[in-house]
C-alpha cells in the first residue's frame, strides 16, 4: 500500500471516531467531524492529482 492510501484509511477512522456520540461531546455538534472531513476531502483531491 502506498503512504497516501495508509493516511486515507487513517484519517477515516479518525472522522468516524469525531462523531459526537457520547454525551460529553454531544454538545460539540459537528466541528470535529467537520474539520476531519475538510481533511479527508483535501487528501483525496491530492491522491487523485497524483501529489500524494
Amino acid at each position: 500500500m502506498t503512504l497516501g492510501t495508509i493516511l486515507l484509511i487513517v484519517l477515516i477512522l479518525i472522522l468516524i471516531g469525531a462523531i459526537p456520540a457520547w454525551p460529553h461531546s454531544r454538545s460539540w455538534g459537528y466541528g470535529p467531524s467537520g474539520g476531519l472531513g475538510l481533511v479527508v476531502l483535501i487528501l483525496i483531491i491530492l491522491i487523485l492529482m497524483g501529489y500524494v
